[in-house]
């Protein structure tokens, strides 16, 4: 398989600082958050690769700068073995701009209430003048309406009329308005029901089969994850810790951060598998750990952990970022 997305060494900064006059006045320095941090991964075509990690480790930041809603501090994304910064021939950038399309984490608040369902899924569509007229637009907003399970009449009311579900169903449909070959998905279904998210991503997972959708997939919960991936990347404070095909990372996890995480699925089987849950919270993120930044909270953490960063190498098939690990001592 080829590979349609590759990132390499991305990287985003933040300047949080206080205003000009307030750090002069209070004699305090400028600071940074390094919200994404030397993150590398590729997703081979008609593929997911899922993102995984806490709130705050920057999943969200590298989904915008995949997209191009943010523009890297350091690093390259390549689409389709083309450099997305370097398209910046405006017709270039609006042909790579239909190819990618992302679905925002929150229904509620990424439809306009003002506008009506025909305007909100056409907009694309008359962005990229995709069809001639008005009887073709809403000819073509009904069987995008109808291809994620809402009823083509449902274009004359407005997002308000609709249930979290259906919302996000409209999502869909306005991303696919372009027929677009990448989707980056913003934990598209952590604002929706246990039962209405089983719905979206299986009304997720068809329209990938139909279409031959590649799919970036940003979620904290790990039993969507393992429904929807075909690989998952573990993150922690904005680098990525592990990254495995999905079976080998549910049966065999080798980063303690992501024991941790499958630790805390409720385990409703009873096999009695021994847990070992990590204390600690989250460290600050303008603050971050000197040498590996999970150490604090890590059981197997030793001297080398506290004052060398671990790189993601290659172990047993799996990328990981871990000295125990690499030491044999886990």
């Amino acid at each position: 398989m080829t590979a349609l997305v590759e990132v390499r060494d991305l990287a985003k900064t933040f300047d949080v600082s206080a205003p000009w006059l307030n750090r002069v006045v209070e004699r305090k320095a400028r600071q940074f958050v390094h919200a994404v941090d030397g993150v590398s991964f590729t997703i081979e075509r008609g593929k997911t690769l899922a993102l995984v990690g806490e709130s705050g480790c920057g999943k969200s930041t590298v989904a915008r700068l995949l997209v191009g809603l943010y523009q890297p501090t350091r690093g390259d994304v390549r689409f389709d073995g083309q450099a997305t910064d370097a398209a910046r021939d405006a017709g270039e950038l609006r042909t790579l701009r239909r190819r990618m399309q992302m679905i925002f984490q929150d229904p509620y608040a990424s439809l306009n209430p003002r506008w009506k369902v025909l305007d909100i899924v056409g907009e694309p569509l008359r962005e990229h003048g995709l069809v001639p007229g008005a009887e073709a637009l809403r000819a073509r907003v009904g069987e995008l309406l109808l291809s994620v399970g809402l009823a083509a009449a449902d274009c004359e009311k407005f997002p308000h009329q609709f249930s979290g579900g259906q919302r996000q169903r409209i999502s869909i449909a306005r991303a696919l308005a372009t027929q677009p070959e990448f989707l980056v998905c913003d934990e598209p279904t952590s604002a929706l029901d246990v039962s209405v998210q089983a719905q979206v991503l299986n009304i997720m997972k068809d329209l990938q089969r139909e279409r031959g959708l590649t799919y970036l997939f940003i979620s904290h919960n790990l039993a969507v994850v393992r429904h929807v991936a075909d690989q998952v990347g573990v993150m922690y404070l904005g680098r990525l810790v592990e990254l495995a095909d999905k079976a080998e990372l549910f049966a065999h996890p080798h980063h303690p951060y992501t024991r941790m995480l499958l630790d805390a699925i409720p385990d409703i089987h009873m096999s009695g598998r021994s847990r070992t849950p990590v204390q600690g919270e989250v460290p600050n993120p303008l603050q971050p750990p000197a040498g590996c930044t999970f150490h604090p909270r890590c059981p197997h953490a030793n001297a080398r952990c506290a004052a060398e960063r671990p790189a993601l190498t290659l172990f047993h098939g799996v990328q990981v970022a871990c000295h125990a690990v690499q030491e044999g001592r886990i």
